[in-house]
């Protein structure tokens, strides 16, 4: 019987199984999607009882698409920042998962911001105050909560490992904690200065442990047997940097989807600037990995916005149409929510810019899918000013890092080699290779490093890339700074 390591990637709008061999080959995948609901404009909720479902779904579905397997473990990849709270006693959700993308909590933030803390937070946790990340959305949630409960809080890795292990253990790992808001990145550990800060009680958290650990065992999980350790836990976006085998200073990744990371391996603890956020990238035999990261919030998300608004069928007619662009043509903004790194501006809209009457269907087709390389672009100009290392080895991965043309586009903008990744789940096989550490499946890095890996590098071309950068500036000035509004005359 075969042997394998059973990874979970819960995304933002699908949850997906993937069985892996302990020679790292993928021997079969499952996946179920995650409904999504916009109760008011800018906030952003989902269901964690569906994502659960979705979850046993995609198992169902992998197990059945894949070889009879003595599973090994579970691995756990996880959407980050995105939150819940639900009942210690009986394990049943008290509130909605509040998306990562969200933006109830902004007010909170600029009540924040305002009073000082800002500083402080980021030298703590090395994030900005921003709708994205949990802190007041946890303190949202709580304010909601009916009296009479003893809660728990977490964010997705922590909802997986209660159930399951049925509600037995509450805990997440260190790189999903390093995304609350509410830990000490020096400290390794939840800051009591942070929690009251945020109005969070710190005896409602999920113990932190190392990402490649045991995190429980499975019971009562429709399709698995009882017993099977949950071996490991982390981002989706930091698996995907394990995954690619990034263990030098500079390597880094672009995941890309609805929004996208861009992530570069730290030799250190470095506090961040212009833009960036510092991280946990992952946590083995209690010893941190940083990265630096920039979080955009939306990339390949407007896609598919586009293709509508232009009336085509789907999201590779809108590619193709894009590649026949002639030169020249307007400016596009993709913030629908806001901007993320590296300006983080949560009251930016989403516009075109530069829009004339010899603007064509093409170019403002072309304007839309730029700015995913446009975004990256400034956030890897961000990362180069601070980093201690020059930057190296650059891989991309997510669904849209398997369109060619919109890869090199990313290679041309940066100047730099872009390594097209064949496998789409780098967060699912970062997962399972650290629970293969976890379980002794493989002995360490070196050896994690030496797994076969396919790619594509793609050299950058020369391209009129400074006069369409130009062109995505002003685009971007536009869309931060407000003008006059004709309400107030």
């Amino acid at each position: 019987m075969t042997t394998a390591i059973l990874a979970i990637d819960q995304g933002t709008t699908n949850s997906k199984a993937v069985l892996v061999s302990t020679t790292g080959e993928i021997l079969s995948r499952g996946a179920s999607p995650v409904g999504i609901e916009h109760p008011q404009p800018g906030w952003v909720e989902q269901s964690p009882l569906r994502i659960w479902e979705s979850v046993q779904e995609a198992i169902a579905a992998c197990l059945q698409a894949g070889p009879v397997a003595d599973i090994l473990g579970i691995a756990i990849s996880n959407q980050r920042e995105s939150v819940t709270v639900w009942d210690a006693a009986t394990g049943k959700p008290l509130g909605p998962v509040v998306s990562w993308q969200c933006r109830r909590s902004a007010p909170a933030c600029a009540e924040l911001i305002a009073a000082g803390h800002a500083a402080r937070v980021q030298a703590l946790t090395g994030l900005p105050v921003d709708p994205m990340f949990p802190g007041p959305k946890m303190k949202w949630l709580l304010d909601r909560v009916p009296s009479g409960h003893e809660v728990r809080l977490g964010t997705i890795d922590a909802w997986l490992i209660h159930c399951f292990t049925d509600g037995a253990v509450h805990a997440c790992d260190a790189a999903n904690a390093a995304r609350s808001q509410l830990y000490d990145l020096n400290r390794q550990a939840w800051s009591d200065e942070l929690c009251d800060l945020f109005g969070v009680p710190k005896s409602a958290l999920p113990e932190v442990r190392d990402s490649a650990s045991r995190f429980g065992v499975t019971k009562n999980v429709p399709g698995l047997r009882d017993g099977i350790p949950i071996a490991s836990a982390i981002g989706d976006s930091h698996a995907a940097l394990f995954g690619h085998g990034a263990f030098n200073p500079g390597d880094g990744k672009v995941t890309f989807g609805t929004g996208s990371s861009v992530m570069t391996t730290l030799p250190r603890f470095i506090a961040p600037e212009r833009g960036i956020t510092t991280t946990i990238a992952w946590s083995i035999d209690g010893q941190p990995t940083y990265a630096f990261e920039g979080n955009i919030l939306v990339s390949a998300a407007a896609l598919p916005w586009m293709a509508e608004m232009l009336g085509l069928p789907d999201v590779q007619s809108l590619i193709d149409l894009a590649a026949t662009a002639e030169p020249g043509g307007p400016g596009f903004v993709p913030a629908f929510v806001g901007l993320g790194a590296p300006y983080w501006q949560a009251d930016a809209r989403a516009l075109f810019s530069g829009i004339t009457f010899n603007t064509t269907r093409a170019q403002m087709a072309r304007a839309v899918t730029d700015s995913m390389a446009f975004q990256v672009h400034d956030v890897f100009r961000a990362m180069s000013a601070q980093s201690p290392t020059p930057l190296g080895r650059l891989y991309a991965d997510g669904g849209p890092s398997k369109n060619t043309f919109l890869m090199q586009c990313v290679a041309d903008t940066l100047n730099h080699v872009i390594t097209q990744c064949d496998a789409p789940e780098a967060s699912a096989l970062g997962a399972a290779y650290l629970a293969g550490l976890s379980l002794g499946v493989w002995a360490d890095l070196a050896a994690v490093a030496s797994l076969p890996r396919a790619g594509n590098p793609l050299l950058p071309h020369p391209c009129d890339a400074v006069e369409r950068i130009r062109v995505w500036q002003d685009a971007i000035y536009r869309s931060t700074v407000p003008g006059p509004s004709i309400m107030s005359e």
